[in-house]
């Protein structure tokens, strides 16, 4: 695929309604204004196979939401590549997300992305039901916009520019 044919989709994951993981909501909106032509921006609160209707069609993906890694404060801005991400098993055999998802595309041979970053947040609260974001969270904000302005408007993502845009972070 030429990078001409390339297409973006900025994923913005989470839930307005629970504090910090509306933090996916608060993005979108920005970079709405900010990325129009360069990238589909997308806000979600979907899960499981319903994440697959947001990533098909897409060359690259990036997603933004929350991660609650437990080893650094809440605020941390963390730029993962897909395979950087181990996830959890959850309470349910039943449920699956958006790597799942991704992973079940690509073995049915599904137009997934091949190119995934992750640019996620460390949570100080994902369970309090309305409010704003943290102050820490919030004060992420800009960094994460900042960060997805950058990685959207390169045609290609490799180690050096993502590596670039760690020392942002």
């Amino acid at each position: 695929m030429s990078s001409e044919d390339l297409s973006t989709r900025v994923l913005c994951l989470g839930n307005e309604l629970l504090t910090d993981d509306a933090l996916g909501a608060v993005v979108a909106e920005q970079l709405r204004e900010l990325l129009p032509g360069t990238a589909e921006v997308v806000f979600t609160s979907a899960m499981g196979f319903d994440l697959m209707d947001e990533v098909l069609g897409a060359s690259r993906l990036l997603v933004v939401d929350t991660i609650e890694t437990g080893t650094k404060p809440p605020g941390t801005v963390h730029l993962l590549r897909e395979e950087d991400v181990h996830p959890v098993p959850g309470g349910s055999p039943h449920y699956i997300g958006l790597f799942e998802t991704l992973k079940l595309g690509r073995k049915l041979q599904l137009d997934v992305p091949q190119d995934v970053i992750i640019i996620a947040v460390e949570p100080a609260d994902c369970l309090t039901l309305g409010g704003a974001l943290t102050p820490a969270v919030q004060e992420a904000v800009p960094i994460v916009v900042n960060l997805v302005q950058r990685l959207a408007s390169q045609s290609r993502l490799d180690c050096t520019s993502l590596e670039a845009a760690r020392s942002v972070a």
